[in-house]
């Protein structure tokens, strides 16, 4: 069980740590007392990414939008914690794979 949220996410460190918060809160919330489905799961990183669109396209504070953006990690990090994946590692792996690429990865539109 994750206690003190609040103190331990004031004083954070890494990636890996707001995994562990994360998915400790969703764990002691029910959200992990039955099975779950992947693709559901991704699906609803998904929705928190649209919430923010919709909420850029209706001209709402900017305070809104990083809420959402919010949401969207936290249900990020959430998986994480239960599918054990290092997230941490992937993203330092992927910048340093980006940082080789070519302007606009080979002329890309987007």
């Amino acid at each position: 069980m994750v206690m003190n949220n609040k103190s331990r996410a004031d004083n954070l460190s890494s990636i890996s740590e707001l995994i562990d918060i994360c998915y400790g809160i969703a764990k002691q919330k029910g959200w992990w007392d039955r099975k779950r489905n992947d693709a559901e799961l991704i699906a609803l990183m998904h929705s928190e990414l649209s919430e923010a669109l919709e909420a850029l396209r209706e001209h709402r504070d900017k305070k809104e939008v990083a809420e959402e953006l919010a949401d969207c990690c936290i249900r990020i990090f959430d998986y994480c914690g239960r599918k054990k994946i290092d997230l941490e590692k992937a993203i330092l792996e992927k910048i340093e794979k980006n940082r080789s690429r070519p302007y606009r990865h080979g002329n890309k539109k987007y």
